[in-house]
């Protein structure tokens, strides 16, 4: 196995040993406008000068190739584009924040190894933002008993939101909570006729469960559902039955390939029947691949528009993200890489100047009703996600994403 490539950006401007006052003030003043410059507020950290003490060691096992890759990187990149802001600030009480961080490749087997690895070795604080609902699903025997805090993982299924597990702390609003919205969507506006596809896993079981609470709590006749397989080999007869079906809406529970295949087929039986999709299917490269197909789907997201600078903490990403040098257009997920890595440093500073893990834990519980500028985080028990934010965004004519 490689070793873990660090991915941390350092100090830019530690303190020399004897600074005369002057360089002093140039250190403190240069490090400062770097702040500025990637848009971090003040959180009463102590200055670039101190950030040479240590490093808080943080690991993270998720796709950076394979068949997700493109959303692993995603949210890695603004990661990084935070802790390198936060760092060039002077870290959290004087510490630098080291994300160190194994490609499992979307892989099982990989990410499961990944992880051991890291819990063999003490000098990690955490787990950072591990990546898909398999993977999570196999590393978190071993995690919730290691004790290991386990942060933001990627998954909007509720098999990560475990009861007594004090240690596993998540973010993102689930899989159910999107459901939920989509459906809420279409009883406002009046749909009634509505089908649901949804893959035949414990992902797609979720979706389809929350759709249907939901149908049902708001009186809504029931759908016409079918089901397609993860190879999507009967993606085409499922698009056929909902394209005979005389429906106004459709909710789509799948993920990957069968998204692919499933909306193209139906989008060539049938146009005018508005598709409605979860935030892990609108990937910049999922819009890309569909083409024209995608244009006019809707689909819920968990972060606000990348784009949307009324926002403070899409005004600060964006800065960071340009900071950082990143080259690729700035994405949902590189906006939830960024909120996660924002909220990672907020919990680190309630924990204090010598954190323990323990300490870290009891800090992320506490986070209630804490707003990172129009993002709210208010942690309550570990069954529950500490954002309930979602919105729908539409997919417009040249593939970007509206609100």
């Amino acid at each position: 196995m490689t070793q873990p490539s660090s991915t941390t950006a350092r100090p830019l401007h530690p303190a020399p040993t004897t600074p005369r006052p002057l360089a002093r003030r140039q250190v403190l003043a240069a490090a400062a406008a770097t702040a500025a410059a990637v848009g971090l507020p003040g959180l009463g950290w102590s200055g670039a000068a101190r950030a040479q003490e240590g490093a808080i060691k943080i690991a993270q096992s998720t796709a950076l190739t394979g068949p997700l890759g493109d959303l692993g990187s995603a949210m890695h990149q603004g990661a990084k584009a935070a802790f390198a802001g936060i760092n060039a600030r002077g870290g959290v009480h004087g510490k630098a924040i080291e994300l160190v961080t194994q490609d499992d490749t979307y892989d099982v087997p990989k990410a499961l190894a990944n992880v051991e690895q890291f819990l063999a070795d003490p000098g990690y604080f955490a787990l950072f933002n591990c990546m898909g609902t398999p993977m999570i699903d196999a590393m978190l025997p071993k995690v919730i008993e290691s004790g290991i805090p386990f942060f933001a993982p990627f998954t909007g299924a509720q098999l990560s939101r475990t009861k007594n597990a004090r240690n596993v702390f998540n973010i993102r609003a689930s899989y159910a909570d999107e459901a939920e919205k989509l459906v809420q969507h279409l009883s406002t506006i009046g749909i009634q006729r509505i089908g649901i596809v949804y893959q035949n896993n414990s992902f797609g079981k979720e979706v389809f469960n929350a759709a249907k609470q939901s149908m049902d709590r708001l009186k809504l006749p029931e759908a016409v559902t079918v089901t397609v397989e993860n190879n999507a080999s009967d993606a085409g007869s499922a698009a056929a039955k909902l394209a005979g079906g005389n429906l106004e809406a459709i909710v789509i529970g799948l993920a990957g390939k069968p998204t692919l295949e499933f909306v193209k087929a139906f989008r060539a039986l049938k146009r005018g029947v508005t598709l409605y999709a979860l935030s892990v299917m609108g990937t910049p490269a999922t819009v890309k691949a569909l083409g024209a197909d995608a244009t006019g789907m809707a689909i819920s997201q968990v972060v606000p528009l990348p784009s949307n600078v009324v926002m403070p903490v899409v005004r600060e990403f964006q800065a960071a993200w340009k900071a950082s040098g990143a080259t690729a257009e700035p994405s949902h997920l590189a906006l939830e890489g960024y909120i996660n890595a924002r909220v990672f440093a907020e919990a680190l500073q309630r924990a204090g100047r010598n954190p323990t893990r323990a300490a870290f834990i009891d800090a992320t519980w506490n986070l209630k009703k804490w707003d990172l500028g129009g993002f709210e985080i208010s942690a309550s028990t570990p069954d529950r996600n500490a954002s309930r934010f979602v919105e729908l965004t539409l997919v417009g004519r040249d593939g970007r994403f509206l609100r």
